[in-house]
Parts: C-alpha cells; structure tokens; sequence
C-alpha cells in the first residue's frame, strides 16, 4: 500500500482494503456472494463463528457489520445497509486511518471533505454515512 498522506488517500486507501477483504472473505467462504453475507453466516446459519480467522484477516461480526484487521494491524470496520450494501461513516474512517502502519489522524472536517470530494465514486446514503457507488 502506499504512504497514506491526507484525508482523500485515507478515503481511497479505505475503499482499496474494503474490497481485498471482500475479495479475500468471498474466496474463502464459498458461500459468500457479497461481504453482507458474512452476518447471516454468523448469526442465523451458524456456518462461521462471530469471531474468527479467515486467511488474512480476523473478523468480529458486531450490530450491522464486521470489523476486519489485517495480519500487518490494519483495521477495516464497516456496516451494511438493508439491501446489503457497505456502509462507513467517519469515524470508520478515522479508525481505519489511525491502525495504518504509518497512522494518520484526520479530522472529521478534512474526512468530510476528502469523501465529498469523491462523489460520485462514493455516494452519501444518509447523513455523514457514505457507501462505494455500484
């Protein structure tokens, strides 16, 4: 990954490690059509645990989305919306920002406008939660 410099490369660097784990989980679990999946797996159909080891990463399935963090610490949070959708609001972000290798601490301010100025890559679902635009 490269060196992480403002608050729109935090945003794009997030976006990026969004989908390795998406691509990562969805090659590990078969069953797994989109990363949304993973709750339901988790919690109705028991087929993983809440918690757990999947390749790479450690996952923690928690109220409306998973945490996942890399071998290297890197913390990827996110929620999914009723259609499945991944979700991230600003703290995600700044979370994500501060597990880097290198932290980056960004203020909301400087997130808000990185991921406004990503529009329409990212689209704003409701008040300060943005999703990646299919």
């Amino acid at each position: 990954m490269e060196r992480v410099g403002d608050a729109r490369d935090l945003v794009l660097c997030y976006v990026d490690a969004l989908s390795a784990v998406d691509e990562a989980m969805r090659a590990a679990i078969p069953s797994l059509e989109r990363l949304a999946d993973i709750l339901d797996l988790a919690r109705s159909s028991r087929i993983i645990s809440r918690s757990g080891q999947v390749g790479t990463y450690a996952y923690t399935v928690h109220g409306a989305g998973c945490r996942f963090v890399s071998d290297n610490g890197t913390e990827v949070d996110v929620d999914f919306a009723t259609d499945g959708s991944e979700i991230f609001d600003l703290w995600r972000l700044r979370l994500y920002g501060l597990s880097l290798p290198e932290p980056l601490d960004v203020t909301d301010q400087d997130l808000r406008a990185a991921v406004r100025s990503l529009q329409p890559l990212l689209t704003e679902v409701r008040p300060e939660w943005f999703s990646i635009a299919r």
